[in-house]
């Protein structure tokens, strides 16, 4: 059989040994049964390469240990994803740690529902207070919805791998790819191309720690010409799968808010970017390469007053650089941020 065991789990190892055993025990003692553990070791410098030794020593028909040279944390994820034997796959951050059937509730719903992703509940935790800063993912409840050209749910899927499973067959050639900051974006953006049913479960079964000192507050020009790149690659792989002229509204809508607004606003913090040059540059790119971005039906006045505060703001900042006003998005957006400390989830 392809598939040898029900979920993969892909544990990215990287130094931290104050917190890979409150991630490996969670792990090691999940609910659901016929999982591998693969613990990817990305030449780490302390005692974790020792830990995660000890750990396929001690669970040797769970845990799998690969030591490799440091390479990153997208080759990291591409080698767990390569050697992954799973029916399903998903991905883990070891300064994390989940609940014990954080597993079994999103395999359960993912095969209830012949789904090709499942996606559950987390919360952010400050790693320094202990202190939940946020919950998300909790919305859409216990609930299927099926990727269409008509709903824009999935453009309000949180990127990152860790609270999701992947239908291994869907994504195993799929590549998290060399660059800082928007590589899980990509990567579910990609998958969006091959995933016809997303399962949600409410819990909250992730926990994420927030480590200041690892959070990438700011994006420099090569940043924004990388992403500018793959986002032309992900165009090109729906064009590929016969799917860009159905999904360029969600698409368009997925360019406009992580590049328009998440990564200039990140980019303005980069004193050395000329902002009123970069968001001229960035409009022409979103006009030349999404051209829906303009006309998008998600984005229009009507639908978005229907949808919600959050969504009427998305279409004041729509509105602002359909108007050549991004730079008074950038300057309203930074005082919200640094200034009433609100810290805005899309």
């Amino acid at each position: 059989m392809e598939n040898k065991y029900k979920l993969s789990i892909v544990a990215l190892v990287y130094n931290l040994e104050d917190y890979l055993p409150r991630c490996l025990d969670a792990l090691v003692n999940q609910t659901l049964d016929n999982i591998e553990i693969l613990c990817v070791d990305d030449g780490s410098k302390d005692s974790a390469p020792k830990i995660v030794d000890d750990y396929a020593r001690r669970y040797p028909n769970l845990v799998k240990a690969f030591h490799k040279e440091n390479g990153g944390e997208f080759t990291t994820r591409n080698y767990g994803l390569e050697r992954a034997q799973g029916e399903y796959v998903t991905f883990v951050d070891t300064d994390d740690y989940v609940e014990p059937d954080w597993a079994e509730k999103l395999y359960n719903a993912a095969k209830e529902n012949d789904a090709d992703m499942a996606v559950c509940g987390f919360e952010r935790i400050d790693l320094k207070t202990g202190k939940v800063v946020s919950r998300d993912m909790t919305g859409f409840g216990n609930s299927v919805k099926t990727l269409s050209a008509d709903d824009d749910f999935p453009v309000f899927i949180n990127p990152a791998p860790w609270n999701k499973i992947y239908k291994r067959e869907k994504v195993k050639d799929l590549r998290f790819k060399n660059f800082r900051g928007f590589n899980d974006m990509i990567f579910l953006a990609s998958s969006y191309s091959r995933v016809e049913k997303i399962a949600f479960v409410p819990d909250v079964l992730y926990h994420y720690f927030l480590r200041y000192d690892s959070q990438i507050h700011s994006v420099n020009e090569k940043d924004v010409e990388n992403f500018k790149k793959y986002l032309l690659e992900l165009k090109d792989l729906y064009v590929q799968e016969g799917k860009y002229e159905k999904m360029q509204d969600i698409i368009s809508f997925l360019v406009f808010l992580h590049l328009g607004m998440s990564v200039m606003y990140r980019a303005s913090y980069d004193k050395s970017i000329k902002m009123g040059a970069m968001l001229r540059d960035t409009v022409k790119y979103m006009d030349d390469n999404f051209k829906s971005w303009r006309r998008n039906k998600f984005l229009r006045f009507g639908y978005s007053l229907k949808h919600g505060f959050k969504r009427f703001a998305l279409w004041g900042i729509w509105w602002l650089y359909r108007h050549n006003m991004g730079m008074l998005y950038i300057h309203i957006y930074r005082f919200v941020i640094d200034k009433l400390k609100i810290d805005i989830k899309w």
